[in-house]
């Protein structure tokens, strides 16, 4: 939640100020009551068993929430919890959803490099020692190098193994990023590494992934001509109700598609799967689970490194603090801000609908002052609030947090209502008085 929070700050900052509260919250209570999740909820220990235990997760949190925040405490919670936890201590070759020091002793590395770590230095330079362990190991350059298979790729497990490839290839983009941003080089046993060898060690795993592999064989479903057809899930092996609309069972749905010896009828497009064994075998049958079966966990890391590469070999300054906007301010006084302002909405809308602004920050950048304006829609009324437009003129700046469609503005793509006494709030920024706002068209019901 601490790290959604910063996606949606730019452009939902009530929602992201929600996440932000619920972490707080959670990270509270699992610092209070310490103990694995599975032993409260027992049946979870037949297929995801926390093998861990909970110490990663809480600096996995402290982390995240430092990154979020800027507050001292979770910084602080990380030095001094750093030994006693693990997070200085475990020196890991995987990272994955249930052992997390890795991606721990990563963001902390960065907070070092940032010069943020303060009285804490001594501390996350031990955290940065076992990051770097990590990367090593890795690359092949460490004193216990992880198992690759013989066309190259990462090999920790039988079971769903692309997670741990797809998982380390993303630190090792982000560390090549940081290592890159820093003017430093990854000291290993074996020899020096440029920040660039990461990366493209990284793209190798990805070229892997996607085709570049003894078998000639995309692990992405929909990628390539050859592609796993018979994926270990329910949906993707059931036919589509518009092919046919004939009722089917749970256990129909089981019995009749699931275990057949045939190819999806719905292409699960994107998906990958768990991929090869330890000799880049791959046997493609939907009951064969360890290798067919695909998972969110699988993607969500593959995602970021995909973004990255497509950015290419030169590097990126991952060390600078993130701000909204990125424009840069320079030392001169800016001018007072608008007052804030209350739209007036149409006569038929002013009881119903609330549209209030106000200045949440100003900078001045090469002479020019500019404003962010948090802009506030208010459903007043006691029905839920549908298919509103809203019409913004006078504006000069980049908008966040509303659907622009012609010379209109509607709802963003993640609600399409508004319940009642409920707001949505947008952002906007440039460099004059507020922009005029009103409501064109609604719905209650």
């Amino acid at each position: 939640m601490a790290a959604a929070s910063i996606v949606f700050r730019r452009y939902n900052p009530s929602y992201s100020a929600e996440l932000l509260k619920h972490a707080y919250q959670l990270f509270d209570f699992a610092n209070k009551y310490r103990g694995k999740y599975d032993s409260s909820i027992t049946v979870a220990q037949k297929y995801y068993r926390s093998v861990s235990g909970y110490a990663d997760e809480l600096l996995w949190a402290a982390a995240w929430l430092y990154k979020a925040t800027n507050k001292e405490y979770y910084l602080n919670y990380l030095g001094n919890n750093g030994n006693a936890l693990g997070g200085t201590g475990w020196a890991m070759t995987e990272f994955g959803w249930d052992v997390k020091y890795a991606g721990v002793q990563t963001l902390v590395a960065k907070f070092l490099m940032q010069g943020k770590a303060g009285h804490n230095t001594p501390i996350f330079k031990k955290y940065q020692e076992k990051a770097e362990f990590f990367m090593c190991s890795c690359l092949g350059k460490g004193t216990r190098n992880v198992q690759k298979t013989p066309g190259g790729l990462i090999f920790r497990q039988r079971w769903n193994n692309m997670q741990f490839v797809t998982s380390a290839s993303f630190l090792l983009t982000v560390y090549s990023d940081y290592l890159y941003s820093a003017g430093k080089i990854l000291k290993c046993p074996s020899g020096n590494v440029a920040p660039y060898e990461l990366l493209s060690f990284a793209k190798s795993q990805v070229d892997y992934i996607l085709g570049d592999n003894p078998r000639a064989t995309s692990y992405m479903v929909g990628y390539g001509k050859n592609y796993p057809r018979q994926v270990h899930h329910r949906a993707a092996s059931i036919v589509s109700i518009k092919e046919n609309p004939s009722f089917v069972s749970c256990r129909g749905g089981y019995a009749t598609w699931f275990s057949r010896k045939a190819s999806d009828p719905n292409l699960l497009t994107g998906a990958l799967v768990g991929g090869p064994d330890a000799y880049d075998n791959f046997a493609d049958q939907r009951d064969n689970y360890e290798q067919t079966e695909p998972a969110t966990y699988n993607n969500a890391p593959l995602l970021g490194t995909l973004a990255r590469l497509y950015g290419g070999h030169r590097g990126y300054n991952q060390l600078l603090p993130v701000e909204l906007p990125s424009l840069k301010p320079i030392a001169t006084q800016a001018k007072p801000a608008p007052k804030p302002v209350t739209n007036p909405a149409p006569a038929s809308s002013a009881n119903q609908i609330a549209i209030a602004q106000k200045v949440t920050s100003s900078w001045i950048s090469k002479g020019k002052t500019y404003y962010r304006y948090s802009t506030k829609v208010t459903n007043k009324s006691s029905k839920t609030l549908k298919n509103i437009k809203l019409s913004i003129s006078k504006l000069y700046g980049p908008l966040w947090g509303l659907t622009k469609s012609g010379d209109f503005y509607f709802f963003p793509a993640w609600t399409n209502s508004l319940a009642g006494g409920k707001s949505i709030e947008f952002v906007y920024i440039h460099s004059s008085s507020p922009a005029e706002v009103s409501v064109s068209s609604y719905t209650l019901v």
